[in-house]
C-alpha cells in the first residue's frame, strides 16, 4: 500500500470498548458545556450540577472540577475508563482529540484493531495481488494458496525474479487479502454479482420520498381467527416501505399466500390517503407544516389519516414469483414505475424492509394471543387455541399502530443524512421533504381501480356457455 493506513472509525469499537469511550465523552461534555449530553435541550435529571454551572464557572474551573470527580473514583472503576491517571491537562488533551477525530479521539488504540496497510508490500506486490484478485472473480473458487501461486507467478513475469524476492510470507498475504477483500466467504456466483454491481452502475442514494419504496412479504407470526368460519390460519404480511422515511406507506394481510391481484392493490395504496376510521382520534389526522387537512380532505373527499402517500418511482423486491409476474409488470408500467429486483441471495438491497419486519415483531406482535413465534422449536403450546384476534381486527390493528406508533418512533439508527444527530421520525423526515421540495396533491382516479384489475379472455362455447381462464 505504499505506506497508506486506513484511519480508526468509529465502527472499529465493539461492545465494552465502546461503552468505555461513550462514557469517557459524557464526562468530557459535562466539563465543556455541563451537560453529559452535550446539550441543554437532552439534560439528564440534577442536570447540570452547581460545580458545572455555564453560569457561574469558566472553563478551567469545570476542568478542575471534572479532574477532581475523576480522582475521586474507585481504582478500578477509573481504570475500566482507562482514567486512573487524570488531570486537568489531560482533558484538555481529549477535547482537542474530541474535536478532531470525535469519538475515535478518545478511544485508547488498545481497543482498535491494528491499522490497515502493511509497509512491507510494495507497489508492485499491490498491483499483483489486485490483479489476481480481479481474475478470481471470474474463475471457479481456488485456494488461497493457488492465489499465492498466481501472485508470484505475475510478479516474476511482470517485474522480474528480483522483484518476487519482496513478495510476503504465505500468512501475510492470507492476512492481507482478508483485509482488503474480506473473508470471501461466500459462494462465487454471489460474489460475482455482487462485484458486477458494485464495479457497475453507481450506488443508489436516496434523497426524497417516493424514490425507492421497497416490497417484501413475510409469514404473520400471530394465529388469526378466519373471518367466515372462525377457524386459525395463517396469513402473509406484505409491506411497503419508503427506504427515505422509513414510512409503511402501506400494508396487505392474505389469507393465502400473496397473489398478483394483492400487490396491484397494494401498489395502489401507496398512491391514496388513507380514510379515518371511525374510532380513530384527532390527533391521528393529517397533520403536515405548511398543508391543512382540510385541504387534503378536499382533494382526498374524506378525511385523512397521517399516513404519508405519493407516487413511487422505483419500486425493489426480491425475486419471488409473485414479483415477477405479468400482470405485476403491466401494473408497474400502467403507474408508471420502475421495477428493480434486488440481488439473489443479497438482503441488505432492501434491509430496511427486513429490519421493519423484526420491528413489527418486536414491538406488537409478541404482544399479542396467538404469537407462534418463528421456529417450530420456540413455538408455545397452542397458539391455534390461544387466536382471539379475527383477520379485520388484526389489520385494523396494524393500522391503527403504523399511524400512531410507527410513524411517530424516533428513528434510532436511521437518521437522515443532513441531520446524523437529530431525532427524527418517518413523519418528522417526510414533512422536512415536504418543506424543501413540496408536495403532490395529485390523487389517481377511482376508475384506476378497474384498470389494475387482471383482464382474462373470454371465450364462448355454444354447447357450454362462457370458458373463463380455463374454467
Amino acid at each position: 500500500m505504499g505506506g497508506e493506513r486506513q484511519p480508526q472509525r468509529v465502527e472499529d469499537l465493539y461492545g465494552h470498548d465502546l461503552t468505555r469511550a461513550q462514557i469517557r465523552a459524557a464526562h468530557l461534555l459535562e466539563a465543556q458545556t455541563g451537560y453529559r449530553s452535550g446539550s441543554r435541550y437532552w439534560a439528564l435529571p440534577g442536570e447540570s450540577r452547581p460545580e458545572y454551572d455555564l453560569e457561574r464557572t469558566t472553563l478551567t474551573e469545570r476542568r478542575r472540577a471534572k479532574a477532581a470527580e475523576l480522582k475521586a473514583l474507585d481504582r478500578r472503576e477509573a481504570k475500566q475508563l482507562g482514567l486512573e491517571w487524570i488531570s486537568q491537562r489531560t482533558l484538555e488533551r481529549m477535547a482537542a482529540q474530541y474535536t478532531e477525530h470525535g469519538l475515535t479521539g478518545l478511544a485508547d488504540g488498545r481497543w482498535t484493531p491494528p491499522l490497515r496497510g502493511r509497509r512491507t508490500v510494495t507497489d508492485q506486490v499491490t498491483e499483483a495481488i489486485r490483479a489476481v484478485h480481479a481474475e478470481c472473480e471470474h474463475r471457479s473458487r481456488v485456494s488461497m494458496k493457488t492465489k499465492e501461486r498466481l501472485i508470484h507467478q505475475y510478479v516474476r513475469e511482470k517485474f522480474g525474479p528480483a522483484a518476487e524476492e519482496k513478495i510476503p510470507h504465505y500468512t501475510t498475504l492470507a492476512k492481507i487479502w482478508k483485509e482488503w477483500f474480506g473473508s470471501q466467504g461466500a459462494r462465487q456466483r454471489y460474489v460475482r454479482s455482487a462485484a458486477a454491481v458494485e464495479t457497475g452502475k453507481a450506488k443508489v442514494v436516496v434523497t426524497r420520498p417516493g424514490q425507492v419504496v421497497a416490497l417484501d412479504t413475510t409469514p404473520l407470526p400471530v394465529k388469526v381467527l378466519d373471518d367466515v368460519f372462525g377457524a386459525p390460519v395463517t396469513v402473509h404480511l406484505t409491506l411497503a416501505l419508503d427506504s427515505y422515511s422509513h414510512s409503511l406507506v402501506a400494508f396487505r394481510l392474505t389469507p393465502v399466500s400473496e397473489s398478483s391481484v394483492e400487490l396491484a392493490m397494494l401498489l395502489r395504496d401507496v398512491l391514496l390517503p388513507l380514510p379515518m376510521r371511525a374510532d380513530w382520534g384527532e390527533e391521528m389526522e393529517w397533520s403536515y407544516p405548511g398543508v391543512p387537512g382540510a385541504l387534503v380532505a378536499e382533494f382526498a373527499g374524506h378525511p385523512v389519516a397521517g399516513l404519508r402517500f405519493f407516487a413511487p418511482e422505483t419500486v425493489t423486491a426480491d425475486h419471488g414469483s409473485v414479483y415477477k409476474n405479468h400482470h405485476v409488470v403491466a401494473v408497474a408500467r400502467r403507474l408508471g414505475i420502475d421495477l428493480l429486483p434486488a440481488r439473489a441471495m443479497r438482503p441488505t438491497d432492501k434491509a430496511a424492509c427486513e429490519r421493519a419486519f423484526a420491528g413489527i415483531q418486536s414491538l406488537l406482535l409478541e404482544l399479542l394471543l396467538g404469537y407462534r413465534g418463528v421456529d417450530v422449536a420456540d413455538r408455545g403450546a397452542d397458539p391455534e387455541g390461544d387466536a382471539v384476534w379475527t383477520l379485520s381486527q388484526m389489520e385494523h390493528l396494524l393500522a391503527t399502530w403504523i399511524v400512531s406508533v410507527w410513524q411517530n418512533r424516533r428513528l434510532e439508527q436511521c437518521a437522515a443524512a443532513w441531520d446524523p444527530g437529530g431525532r427524527h421520525s418517518p413523519n418528522t423526515l417526510f414533512a422536512a421533504a415536504a418543506a424543501r421540495d413540496g408536495i403532490s396533491l395529485e390523487m389517481p382516479e377511482p376508475e384506476l381501480y378497474y384498470e389494475l384489475l387482471p383482464a382474462h379472455f373470454v371465450k364462448i362455447d355454444a354447447r357450454r356457455g362462457v370458458k373463463i381462464g380455463g374454467l
